[in-house]
């Protein structure tokens, strides 16, 4: 598979199934982002949670992981926080998604930015838990595809994990 760098154009299979996500890492709980979490604005060193997929079906072959704030607008959906993609080979659809530092464009083998945040406090890449301690609710959108080409994907499956409030 081509690891693609722009944007892709979505195309969605007729019923995606639905994929379950656990966090990998017991300081993630789903209600409070945990402790160093947050951006590098607030004094973070803020990475995205690792992650056990599981209900992945046959023929997917990257994950996408849509950051989100639920309680700021411009940032509330597709992605605002972010969007990265993984290359993946699932093991009985199952598979276990690495964390991934924020504020970098430099991603692992096999990992890339498909969409950077689209905040304006000059983070690059993706955007950790921002809101200064405000309370806001950050969640990722998870997508299981199969790519068709270098621009062109198929939704296999989705999933919704609430990361917690910051």
């Amino acid at each position: 598979m081509t690891v693609l760098t722009g944007a892709a154009v979505f195309s969605s299979a007729a019923f995606a199934a639905e994929l379950t996500a656990e966090f990998a890492d017991p300081s993630w709980d789903g209600k409070v982002i945990p402790e160093g979490q947050q951006c590098q604005e607030f004094d973070g060193q803020g990475a995205t949670p690792p992650l056990h997929l599981s209900g992945l079906p046959d023929g997917t072959n990257a994950v996408l992981l849509l950051f989100n704030d639920e309680d700021y607008e411009p940032l509330s959906t597709d992605g605002g926080h972010g969007i990265i993609g993984f290359e993946i080979e699932p093991v009985n659809g199952a598979t276990q998604l690495p964390a991934v530092p924020g504020g970098t464009t430099d991603m692992p083998e096999g990992i890339w930015l498909e969409a950077e945040n689209r905040d304006d406090i000059g983070e690059v890449g993706y955007l950790a838990p921002c809101s200064g301690g405000e309370g806001n609710l950050y969640s990722v959108q998870i997508l299981a595809v199969r790519y068709l080409n270098e621009e062109q994907y198929e939704i296999l499956a989705e999933g919704y994990l609430q990361l917690g409030r910051y």
